[in-house]
């Protein structure tokens, strides 16, 4: 068994633990199959393997708040790996450094993560009877000369099979499962259209292929309990084959040929195979030719062994896709709505990065400030972008905890610069124990006279803002202080400021908009610069931001990324 680390690692972020780890019961570590842990090359410790022998031998999970190891304790949580016929294959577990009470969530993340390490490893068991399989029809085309045409195509079906297991082990999202399953039959099963459809609330839903091809006149979706072949299908849960009427009886009635994407199309055979999950159907793979094809007992039996990796790979995929969503969904509800700011615009962009599984604790805020009774201090408003470590929900989570604690540090310490709201956000993390760490740029901007703006910033560690003049003229406001950090004691920060000018413009961005593998960072900055000062005189901050992140982010960005524009109109 190889790439299970995967599982650990999924263990260790969801979970919020430092290991994870896959332990193989001790007949696969005796073929030579060692136990995987997250992070690689970690060795667990020696009442970590036993705890998961114990959960091996018991065959039910175990989640234990504290384990006594000497004079050190720590928490345990493992779930034992399945095999097809009930059999124990190993143990997922993750153990914390220090003791702790596993929440429900906790407990069923870690059971639906050991669900699909399970169904894994059952895959690429049934990938090594493929193996065998081929080798058998190798050795079977050398025996008689006969049999070569048949051993020929079973080694291919086993071929395909083999191919089915590795290629749909490491699918990312529904697209790209469309998108293998149709590069892995058009070699050899051949099919002229492929359909996929998911179960959904009664009703079964198209999965658009990522390429594009379909008819735009093809439904979104349709009822489960309508007379398509397909629904049928996952109705009973079972393989519909429809073959077209032939010539003799073209006039007779017909139903419709298998799915309502193949309504327009001229196939002479189409197969409904269903997906089953582990819990429930999830949906059908559909597969239809222009000429006729005969589906044997063997055809029938490799069919409905690809279908079974496709229904691993879908389920996986929407599991996956459940959890980003969750992640994203309170990110973005976490993003601050512009205030109105009269005699300012404001404009701000996020953009989160490429890959699903990675959410992120770049933020924006903007807000006003409170005044102060005796008039010397009188309207304006808290700027701030900020970056914090990670990419995973945790770092959302903390992210939010951060803006509001800033927020309340403003409103504690009326008339006093954005340094001093910095520090007390770094005391009250210390306080809190809140393991908060990252970047970020906190600035007051004050009304002055003849529609003059004051500027007051204090940069915590974070990529310089650019201030662009009327006149094109960027200048980098490039004054810092270390970065944040909860390990660090909070020690007085700097505040420097700027007068803007009407027609002037600050930007605020984070560096997933300048850093990109095997690029100068500061080259980027520079020509963000330049096309900053470029701009047109009347662009709009939304447009002007947008240019920007086309321009200069990062085409398969690494880390998310926010822009927040304020500019100080001329009229």
């Amino acid at each position: 068994m190889q790439r299970l680390n995967r599982f650990a690692r999924l263990a260790t972020r969801v979970l919020g633990v430092p290991l994870g780890l896959v332990w193989l019961e001790p007949a696969g570590e005796a073929a030579g199959a060692l136990p995987e842990c997250w992070p690689p090359g970690t060795a667990p410790a020696p009442q970590t393997l036993e705890r998961c022998r114990r959960v091996a031998e018991s065959g039910h999970p175990q989640f234990l708040a504290r384990v006594e190891a000497g004079a050190a304790a720590f928490a345990f949580a493992g779930v034992p790996l399945m095999g097809g016929f009930g059999e124990i294959l190993g143990v997922l577990a993750v153990a914390d450094s220090s003791p702790r009470v596993w929440s429900e969530d906790e407990v069923q993340d870690l059971s639906d993560l050991a669900a699909a390490c399970s169904a894994q490893m059952r895959m690429r068991k049934r990938s090594e009877n493929g193996r065998q399989a081929r080798e058998a029809a190798e050795d079977a085309a050398q025996v008689a000369e006969g049999e070569a045409l048949r051993a020929r195509k079973l080694l291919n079906r086993s071929e395909l099979l083999l191919r089915a297991s590795e290629d749909l082990a490491d699918t990312s999202g529904l697209d790209d499962v469309r998108q293998r399953v149709g590069d892995l039959v058009s070699g050899d099963l051949k099919p002229d259209r492929i359909d996929l459809v998911l179960l959904r609330q009664g009703r079964l839903h198209h999965v658009r292929s990522p390429i594009g091809g379909e008819r735009p006149d093809v439904p979104e979706s349709f009822d489960l309990g309508s007379p398509w072949p397909v629904a049928q299908a996952v109705r009973e849960n079972r393989t519909v084959v429809v073959d077209a009427l032939p010539p003799s009886q073209a006039g007779a009635p017909s139903g419709p040929l298998a799915s309502p994407a193949f309504a327009t199309q001229d196939l002479a055979t189409a197969a409904c195979l269903p997906l089953r999950g582990t819990r429930r159907i999830l949906g059908a793979l559909v597969l239809g030719w222009d000429a006729p094809y005969g589906i044997g007992v063997d055809e029938r039996a490799v069919l409905t062994t690809l279908a079974g990796y496709t229904a691993q790979a879908v389920e996986r995929a929407l599991h996956l896709d459940e959890r980003v969503t969750a992640a994203r969904q309170l990110q973005r509800a976490m993003l601050t709505e512009l205030p109105d700011a009269p005699g300012l615009e404001l404009a701000a962009l996020y953009r989160p990065a490429a890959q699903d599984d990675m959410v992120g604790g770049d933020w924006y805020d903007a807000y006003p400030l409170p005044g102060v009774a005796n008039g010397d201090v009188t309207g304006g408003l808290a700027l701030t972008v900020g970056d914090i470590t990670g990419h995973d929900m945790r770092a959302a989570a903390l992210m939010g905890q951060v803006r509001s604690m800033l927020r309340q540090a403003d409103h504690d310490h009326p008339g006093k610069g954005p340094d001093q709201a910095l520090t007390a956000l770094e005391r009250a993390c210390r306080r809190l124990d809140l393991p908060a760490s990252g970047t970020a740029v906190h600035a007051h901007i004050r009304p002055a006279a003849d529609g003059y703006w004051h500027l007051k910033w204090s940069n915590a560690g974070h990529p310089a803002p650019l201030l662009v003049t009327a006149d094109g003229v960027v200048e980098s406001l490039t004054q810092h202080d270390i970065l944040l950090h909860h390990a660090l004691a909070p020690r007085p920060r700097t505040c420097a400021g700027r007068s803007l000018a009407p027609g002037s413009t600050l930007l605020l961005y984070t560096d997933g908009l300048v850093e990109e593998r095997g690029e100068d960072i500061e080259a980027n900055i520079d020509r963000l610069a330049h096309l900053l000062a470029a701009a047109p005189p009347g662009i709009r901050l939304p447009a002007l931001l947008r240019s920007l992140l086309d321009a200069i982010g990062p085409r398969e960005a690494q880390d998310d990324t926010v822009l927040f524009a304020v500019r100080v109109p001329t009229s």
